[in-house]
């Protein structure tokens, strides 16, 4: 099956259908986060640092690096971004740019091999990002919509998808190196949304055998309880073959949906994952009291 190597330069992750669901963690991003935006603008990079060392405490995999505000010099503060994330924690990063230029300067300062987040099937960003991707050995975000817009078929995106993995190939980039992002719509405003990303995520698995990834948190946009409809919707979408989310990883419910699914889809070898994170810790004094009794019976042997 196929699978997307990402690397950093004291880890490896791998996005597959036979591997554990990669959470990409979120909240490296100015957007709707003033605070974060003055801060970073004026060369103040703790508050991002800060939410970097958390995510990947907390169970991300990947972090996403976003450095999107206005006015500001975009391409030089993603590039110091990526540069001090990559000197904080040991994760590959996905470099999220809807600026060329800013997606350049971040993979110049990257140490590895990241994800680039984003392409989509417009003609003139096929022609500007895909360049950059092989130039810098990476992979990317295939966002399937293209000049029309984006359409509430599921087909006609799995035909966008199509096409930028065939764009992709004339560059040289192979199909593990694509992930596309099949676009999830809010439930709230398509009540079969669901249904349909299902249906689109069992295509790209079987027929264009790519893996995914999404923003998690698009489905449950605009109603109650969010987090208790996310942790439903991502152990759905994780059965239908979805290989890795954008998310906030610090939302205990959608981890606890993820591990467990991990562990029905057989990716999580002998529960390994899942007991390291919910073993109730022994009694205070257990631990002492058992080596206590460990001590006397070689004693006595």
């Amino acid at each position: 099956m196929t699978e997307t190597v990402l690397t950093s330069e004291k880890q490896k992750v791998v996005i597959g259908f036979d591997h554990r669901f990669v959470m990409i963690g979120e909240r490296i991003n100015p957007t709707g986060r003033k605070l974060l935006a003055e801060e970073m603008a004026r060369g103040d990079y703790s508050r991002v640092l800060a939410d970097a060392v958390a995510q990947v405490e907390a169970g991300a995999q990947m972090l996403d690096v976003n450095a999107g505000i206005p006015l500001a010099d975009e391409p030089a503060i993603l590039a110091e971004c990526v540069r001090l994330v990559q000197d904080t924690v040991p994760v590959p990063l996905s470099i999220d740019s809807s600026i060329v230029a800013a997606l350049e300067a971040g993979l110049a300062a990257y140490r590895g091999k990241p994800l680039v987040n984003s392409v989509t099937g417009e003609e003139e960003r096929l022609e500007q990002v895909l360049p950059l991707v092989k130039k810098y050995n990476a992979a990317v975000v295939a966002i399937s919509n293209d000049e029309t817009g984006i359409s509430e078929d599921p087909d006609v995106r799995f035909e966008v998808a199509r096409k930028i993995v065939e764009r992709a190939a004339d560059f040289g980039i192979p199909r593990e190196d694509i992930v596309v992002d099949p676009l999830v719509m809010p439930v709230g405003a398509i009540n079969d949304a669901g249904r349909k990303l299902i249906h689109l995520l069992r295509r790209l698995r079987e027929e264009l055998k790519v893996n995914t990834t999404c923003g998690a948190s698009n489905f449950s946009f605009g109603l109650p309880n969010r987090r208790g409809l996310n942790a439903a919707f991502l152990p759905m979408m994780i059965g239908a073959g979805m290989t890795s989310a954008i998310m906030n990883p610090l939302h205990n419910e959608d981890i606890q949906a993820i591990l467990g699914a991990d562990v029905v889809m057989g990716h999580d070898p002998n529960c390994g994952s899942w007991i390291r994170k919910f073993r109730e810790p022994a009694p205070e004094g257990a631990a002492g009291e058992r080596g206590r009794r460990e001590g006397r019976r070689r004693a006595r042997g």
